[in-house]
């Protein structure tokens, strides 16, 4: 009978990947082109999709690495979680900290009540770091912890919360070049 049982298993699996795919086709009518570089672009969205890995978009301004991102937020499993978008070049360094982990009331002048920060917004769903290259060292090394742990503490906060968040990030710099120049952490690349 385990025999039977697992290949009925293995054929709802196979059923709900072809139903992905088929929303995954509707979904690319924004994507416009039928060159193979376009092609390529859409199979490898398709791909990575499912993963929980994070994913690196690089292109030049204009290019729609925004609508990569959400594409890859609606057809991952995380499609029912939000989708928070963070534009690091537009957060001005200082108060950086305070929009992505939040703050406690009292934290610092002005912090009048408690604000929930982006990574806790993005719980069970997907944080886009848009413009990711334009971040300070210092704010790039406060988001490698909470990448690689999946936990922070809000600005003056005692307390460590956690994120089941998946990061998405894009950039229109060449990292490799920011990394040699020492501008871009390699192990936040990494």
């Amino acid at each position: 009978i385990a025999p039977f049982f697992r290949a009925f298993e293995r054929m709802a699996e196979l059923e709900v990947e072809n139903e992905r795919l088929r929303i995954a086709d509707a979904k690319f009518t924004d994507i416009v082109g039928s060159s193979k570089a376009m092609k390529a672009l859409r199979e490898t969205i398709k791909t990575i999709a499912p993963s929980l890995q994070a994913v690196l978009i690089l292109g030049e301004t204009g290019t729609g690495k925004e609508l990569v991102a959400g594409l890859i937020h609606e057809l991952s499993g995380r499609t029912r979680g939000p989708l928070v978008t963070v534009n690091c070049a537009a957060i001005p360094r200082e108060l950086f900290e305070s929009e992505l982990f939040g703050h406690e009331k009292g934290a610092f002048t002005g912090a009048i009540s408690r604000k929930t920060g982006l990574m806790e917004q993005s719980h069970g769903g997907t944080l886009f770091l848009d413009e990711i290259g334009d971040l300070s060292l210092d704010n790039q090394g406060r988001i490698l912890r909470a990448v690689e742990m999946g936990r922070f503490r809000r600005v003056g906060g005692v307390r460590e919360l956690e994120a089941d968040l998946r990061v998405v990030a894009a950039t229109n710099k060449d990292l490799q070049v920011e990394m040699r120049h020492g501008r871009f952490r390699e192990d936040l690349y990494h």
